[in-house]
């Protein structure tokens, strides 16, 4: 696969030998690859090899190159190692990461899973005062069709009226709700203003009668105001479009887009659907935002498709048993609202269309019953892992890499490069630290971050801006203390994650700076593992090879943080358990066991999730989860939690419950009534033997005895 790299007026100190070595590949370098030299990039690209162009500002001009170029049928890939690396002050000593980039850009595409379908008409909805809302609709009426929500006028309408001339439909009313998504979005409200706006003729007559000035230019009425002069309904005998005895009327309408100027958002999330834009325009016109979201809406008319970023397995998931709630992180952590409980079918339920694939439940699920799936974790472990190599094969030490997203954080790291060339005072990308793009920076956790580890990296920093929720925020931190806390109890001294937290680039030209110098304790070696689409699979593999090379004796056990942990045991209270065994039937993970020849409780410490079902199941509140990483061969063998002896028949003898079970249920039923003298010896029998006790009984009374 053809590399060319291009060093525009020879800014980079790049030294092509020792990139070429580490890729195993000849390079030369080209300065002007974008003009003069464009025949080489045409020469290459003519091969039919996949080419990597180490430029992406002029993406644009080599993609139409391309399309010029005849006989040109390879894949173009491009990889920034200027901002990311070649700029900063010690950019000489960067060749490690620079090669570790191109190795990355070698690599072929995510493997291509199902996609989400959005079909859109252009039927859009604009919400908020009429005046606004006209403003905004005449920019977009040639392309779209309107309807108007009116949310009365605003402050300065008497300076600008609302247009007089119908050109738009405009509806009002009262409780507007919103829900779906692009192309599929359904509005509800209560049609409950006296004034009918379809038979309106805005003639003003009855915004002129008014005595109180209930009535705005929006034409809807406002009860606060109204004291029921009726002057109104007695100007408007032509039309007839004011009735105050008009019953209010349910409506609901389709819509594809919608363009939200109210006060309040009918939709407040962080990650609105698709489709839906809320904005401030309080300035009008030149309000921020405004111009970019109508050439959006305008360009909104059509078929779309993306990737169906998730993956869930049922068998796996720790949601619900029997209709009893154990884990919520998924449901919790979503700021699109995508994910909702079905806990009578022992699942969680994801709608693709409302998913944004920002993979935070992802990060935050125990199990891996949802994965990620665009790009899946394997894809990304082979990122990683060649990330790494290539790295250390080049002589690189100490690497810190950096996750960061493809949108705000890119523009972060590329602003912090061009800051780094242009001013004296900035130092840039540090030579050790490699920036890795993703789709959202929630959806790597913590198998990645530790395969990271294992595989050579010294830090895990995670580059995190505006576009995160809080709760993502709450989440990658959470997550972060456990695997520190893991790291740490192994006896790899230092930390070793970091959430990068930055207002501007100075901000992050230091935090990057501190980073560069830290030096944590790390394995002796790199690992080899492929990393798995199975979380667990990844996990286990990754510690494995951290506890393999642990630079200090292992302890027993290693406490985990309470939130979060995906590891840890189990604590019963013998004295309250009754060993019923709900706790079994509830446990997703099988770490919960019976033993069919006599009274226990066995447990599984590795397969245990810490998902809460078994303590939310037990009848008498006897379990406590106690989050914790055992090191010795325990974790995976079974042990014995509780056991007792078992309960024999008083009759026959038959062993058919616990001995602390039916002393419980004694201890409980011995006030009852119905359950004295003979009765409550049948309490000590096994269904058997309490049959035949009763049929056999002369004073029992049988049903066949009621006339």
């Amino acid at each position: 696969m053809p590399t060319l790299i291009c060093d525009c007026n020879q800014t980079m100190p790049l030294q092509p030998k020792a990139l070429g070595a580490a890729l195993n590949e000849n390079l030369s370098l080209h300065s002007a690859l974008c003009r003069r030299e464009a025949g080489a990039f045409q020469k290459a690209i003519q091969s039919g090899d996949d080419v990597v162009v180490a430029c992406t500002q002029e993406k644009r001009l080599f993609a139409e190159v391309g399309e010029q170029t005849e006989g040109a049928t390879s894949v173009i890939r491009f990889v920034n190692i200027r901002e990311s690396g070649g700029w900063s002050k010690d950019a000489g000593s960067a060749m490690p990461k620079i090669a570790a980039l191109l190795a990355a850009a070698h690599l072929p595409d995510a493997e291509p899973v199902s996609t989400v379908t959005y079909k859109s008409a252009g039927r859009l909805l604009i919400v908020g005062v009429l005046d606004k809302a006209e403003q905004v609709a005449a920019l977009l009426s040639d392309t779209l069709d309107v309807t108007i929500f009116a949310q009365g006028v605003s402050s300065t309408a008497q300076a600008a009226f609302p247009r007089q001339e119908r050109q738009y439909p405009v509806i009002g009313g009262g409780d507007l709700s919103l829900n779906g998504w692009l192309g599929a979005f359904e509005a509800k409200w209560t049609k409950n203003n006296p004034i009918d706006l379809d038979l309106c003729t805005r003639c003003n007559a009855c915004v002129a009668v008014c005595p109180e000035g209930a009535i705005d230019l929006s034409y809807q009425v406002d009860n606060n105001k109204c004291t029921s002069h009726r002057d109104c309904v007695a100007v408007c005998k032509v039309a007839g479009a004011i009735d105050f005895n008009r019953e209010p009327q349910a409506v609901t309408e389709a819509f594809d887009l919608v363009l939200d100027l109210g006060a309040q958002p009918l939709i407040a999330l962080h990650a609105p659907p698709q489709g839906y834009f809320a904005l401030d325009v309080s300035a009008g016109l030149a309000s921020p935002g405004l111009l970019a979201t109508v050439v959006k809406l305008r360009d909104m008319v059509g078929e779309f498709e993306k990737p169906k970023f998730f993956a869930y397995k049922q068998k796996l998931c720790a949601h619900s048993r029997n209709e009893t709630v154990g884990c919520n992180a998924c449901i919790d952590i979503c700021s699109a609202s995508a994910i909702s409980s079905e806990k009578s079918r022992q699942q969680i339920v994801v709608n693709p269309n409302l998913c944004v694939g920002c993979g935070a439940c992802t990060t935050v699920c125990p199990t891996g019953a949802l994965t990620y799936a665009y790009p899946r974790a394997s894809e990304q472990g082979v990122r990683l892992k060649t990330l790494l190599s290539t790295y250390a094969k080049a002589g690189g030490a100490h690497a810190t890499l950096l996750l960061h997203s493809q949108t705000a954080g890119q523009q972060a790291v590329e602003t912090l490069g061009r800051a780094a060339r242009l001013q004296k005072d900035m130092q840039g990308v540090p030579a050790n630290v490699i920036p890795l793009a993703l789709w959202h920076t929630a959806s790597v956790g913590l198998d990645l971050w530790l395969s990271a580890i294992a595989f050579g990296a010294a830090q895990v920093a995670v580059l995190v801006t505006d576009e995160e929720a809080p709760a993502y925020l709450e989440g990658l931190a959470e997550q972060m203390r456990v695997a520190q806390a893991l790291l740490n109890g192994l006896g790899y001294a230092g930390v070793h994650f970091h959430l990068v937290q930055t207002q501007n680039v100075r901000d992050l030209d230091a935090s990057l700076q501190a980073l560069a110098k830290a030096r944590p304790v790390v394995p002796a070696s790199a690992a080899r593992f492929a990393v798995a689409q199975e979380k667990r699979s990844t996990l286990d593999m990754a510690l494995d090879h951290l506890i393999s090379h642990a630079p200090v004796a292992l302890p027993e056990a290693i406490e985990l943080p309470a939130g979060g942990s995906p590891f840890g045991s189990l604590l019963v209270n013998a004295d309250s358990c009754t060993l019923c065994l709900s706790c079994v039937s509830a446990c997703p993970a099988a770490a919960l066991q019976d033993n069919p020849e006599r009274p226990q409780l066995k447990f599984i410490e590795k397969n245990c999730v810490q998902c809460g079902l078994c303590a939310t199941t037990c009848p008498e509140d006897a379990i406590t989860l106690q989050p914790r990483l055992l090191l010795t061969a325990q974790r995976k063998e079974a042990r014995v939690l509780n056991e007792t002896q078992p309960y024999q028949c008083i009759r026959c003898n038959k062993p058919f419950g616990t001995l602390k079970a039916i002393e419980s249920m004694l201890g409980k039923l011995a006030g009852h009534a119905m359950f004295q003298g003979a009765a409550a010896d049948r309490l000590k029998m096994c269904g058997d033997c309490r049959v035949i006790d009763i049929y056999s009984a002369d004073n029992e009374l049988k049903i066949t005895d009621i006339r």
